[in-house]
C-alpha cells in the first residue's frame, strides 16, 4: 500500500527545483522550495503517516476522508480561498453559481480557523435572522468550527429544506447568541431596482433617482442590470445609486459587464497572475447605458472582490462617487481546475487590479466620502453577562415570558407598520446617496476623481490580451468555499 500510494504521489507532484533567494510569500516570509530528492522523501513521509495514522487509529479510519483531509490541508497553507472539492462539492458549487441552491444564505470565508461571514444573501434565512458581515460562527449544531474545514462547515449547513440547523454566532462587541435557521431553497435574483424620491419630497412631480441593487454578481446578472437601467430609462431618472453593500461577490466577467454598462471607453481592471506575461486587462466598449447620468456607488465593509472592481473601475475613471465605509478587501481571482474523476480543485490563480493600478487585496476601497452608519436605529439594551439569571438554577420570573411574548408581537407589528418609503428614510448611506445624486444632476456635471497610479505599481500593456478569457469557471471570489455560499 506504501509504494502505491508513494508512487500516485510523486505522479502527481510538481518537479522543481530550488527558487531564487530571497523569494517572499504572502506573510513576507522566506518561500521554501526543495529539490526534487527533498520532494521525494517528504512524500514518502506523507504516505508513512497515512499508513500509520490508518493502522493505529483506536476507531476504523475513513481513508477518502484522510486522503481528501491531507489535500485541503495542502491547499489550505496557500491562502483561506484555495480548496480542494470532492465530487460533490464541485457539482453542487456550479449549480449554486447560476441561481439557485439549497441553505441559509450565508457567504462564508475562513479567518484563522474561524468561519467568518462575508455577507447575507438579500431575502434569505440568514438575512432575516439577523446575521450580519463581519460576524463569526463558532458553532454548527453544537460542534465547533474550528476543527472544521471550510468545506465541512459549508456541508453541516446544507441539508434538506425545511430542516432546521443551530448556529452560535459572535458579534463584534456583543455576547455569543444561539440562532435557528430553516434550511430553504435560495433562489438569487442578483439585480432589484426602483425609481425612488427623496424622503420627505411631496411635491406634485417629484425628481426620480434610479435605485440599483446588485446582490450577487452571478450568471444572469449583466442581462438583469441592463433590464433594470433600461427600464428605469424609460422613467426619467436623474441619476443613479448603485448599491453593491454586503456583496461578498461572484463572476469576474459579470462584474466586467456591470461596469462596461455605466462606462464609455477607458479601462475596468487588470488581473496578474504569476508570471511576468500572466497580465490580462479588459477595457470598456463605447456606449454608456446610463446616458451620462450621475452615479452614487454605495459600499460597506460588506462588499468584496467582483464589488470591488466595480466600485474601484467607477472611481478610477471618475464615472461614479464612492460613498459608505471601506470594503471588505479581497483582491483576488480563484479558478476551478477540474481533476477528471469529477473532483476539482479551486485556487487562486491572479490579483486583480483598479484602473488606476491599485491592488486591493487587504486594502479595500477607500470611499470619496465616508457615511459610516447604514440606518438610524434604536440600539437595543444589551443583556449582561453576569446577572442573577446567569446563575444556575436561578429561580425564574413568572411573568417574563407574558412581556417578552408581547415585545415580539409590539416589534412585529411595528415592523409590518413601516411603508418603503419610511423603510429608506432609515437607511442613511442611502439618503445621503441619493442627495449627492440630486445635487450632481443639478449640477449637470459628473464626478471627476483624479486617476494615479500608485508607487511601486507601475501598469504594463505586456500580457495575453485586452480582455480575459469568458471562463465560467473564473470568479473574483471563492463561491461556496472562500466565499462559501450555502
Amino acid at each position: 500500500m506504501l509504494k502505491k500510494l508513494l508512487v500516485l504521489l510523486i505522479i502527481a507532484a510538481p518537479v522543481t527545483g530550488m527558487c531564487a533567494p530571497g523569494t517572499k510569500n504572502k506573510k513576507d516570509e522566506p518561500v521554501v522550495h526543495l529539490t526534487d530528492e527533498q520532494i521525494y522523501e517528504e512524500l514518502k513521509k506523507l504516505a508513512m503517516v497515512f499508513e500509520v495514522a490508518r493502522d493505529n487509529f483506536v476507531e476504523e479510519a475513513d481513508e477518502k476522508k484522510m486522503l481528501e483531509g491531507a489535500m485541503n490541508g495542502m491547499l489550505g497553507a496557500l491562502d483561506p480561498h484555495s480548496s480542494y472539492l470532492s465530487a460533490d462539492d464541485f457539482k453542487d458549487f456550479n449549480d449554486k453559481s447560476h441561481g439557485e441552491f439549497g441553505g441559509l444564505g450565508i457567504q462564508i470565508t475562513s479567518d484563522r480557523g474561524a468561519v467568518r461571514v462575508i455577507a447575507p444573501i438579500d431575502d434569505t434565512p440568514a438575512e432575516k435572522a439577523g446575521i450580519k458581515a463581519g460576524d463569526y460562527i463558532t458553532h454548527i449544531d453544537g460542534e465547533q468550527v474550528f476543527d472544521l474545514t471550510l468545506n465541512q462547515a459549508t456541508q453541516k449547513m446544507k441539508g434538506r429544506p425545511g430542516t432546521k440547523v443551530k448556529l452560535k454566532v459572535v458579534s463584534e462587541g456583543q455576547e455569543p447568541r444561539d440562532i435557528t435557521l430553516k434550511r430553504a431553497i435560495i433562489k438569487v435574483k442578483s439585480v432589484k431596482y426602483e425609481d425612488k424620491k427623496l424622503a420627505g419630497d411631496e411635491s406634485e412631480n417629484p425628481e426620480k433617482i434610479g435605485y440599483i441593487r446588485i446582490s450577487d454578481f452571478g450568471a444572469t446578472t449583466t442581462k438583469e442590470l441592463k433590464e433594470a437601467i433600461d427600464a428605469l430609462e424609460k422613467k426619467d431618472v436623474i441619476g443613479y445609486v448603485l448599491d453593491v453593500r454586503n456583496n461578498p461577490g461572484g463572476y469576474l466577467t459579470a462584474a466586467i459587464d456591470v461596469s462596461d454598462a455605466f462606462l464609455d471607453g477607458g479601462e475596468i481592471v487588470s488581473t496578474r497572475g504569476k508570471g511576468k506575461a500572466d497580465i490580462e486587462r479588459s477595457f470598456a466598449k463605447p456606449g454608456d447605458r446610463t446616458n451620462g447620468k450621475p452615479i452614487v456607488v454605495l459600499i460597506n465593509h460588506g462588499s468584496a472582490s467582483a464589488s470591488e472592481i466595480v466600485a474601484g473601475a467607477l472611481q478610477d475613471n471618475g464615472r461614479a462617487l464612492v460613498m459608505g465605509s471601506q470594503s471588505f478587501g479581497k483582491g483576488s481571482v480563484q479558478q476551478q481546475k477540474p481533476l477528471g474523476d469529477g473532483t476539482a480543485i479551486h485556487i487562486t490563480i491572479a490579483r486583480y487590479y483598479t484602473p488606476s493600478g491599485r491592488s486591493i487585496q487587504n486594502e479595500g476601497i477607500t470611499p470619496d466620502i465616508e457615511v459610516l452608519h447604514s440606518k438610524v436605529e434604536v440600539l437595543e439594551k444589551r443583556e449582561s453577562m453576569y446577572s442573577e439569571a446567569s446563575f444556575k438554577n436561578s429561580l425564574k420570573n413568572e411573568t417574563a415570558k407574558k412581556k417578552a411574548d408581547k415585545k415580539d408581537k409590539d416589534d412585529a407589528e411595528d415592523k409590518e407598520e413601516l411603508t418603503d418609503e419610511e423603510k429608506d428614510a432609515l437607511d442613511y448611506q442611502l439618503q445621503r446617496g441619493m442627495d449627492m445624486v440630486r445635487a450632481m444632476a443639478k449640477l449637470k456635471t459628473r464626478v471627476v476623481v483624479p486617476v494615479s497610479v500608485s508607487a511601486g505599481e507601475e501598469m504594463t500593456t505586456e500580457g495575453k490580451g485586452d480582455k480575459p478569457a469568458k471562463d465560467d469557471n473564473i470568479r473574483a471570489e471563492n463561491a461556496e468555499q472562500g466565499k462559501g455560499k450555502k
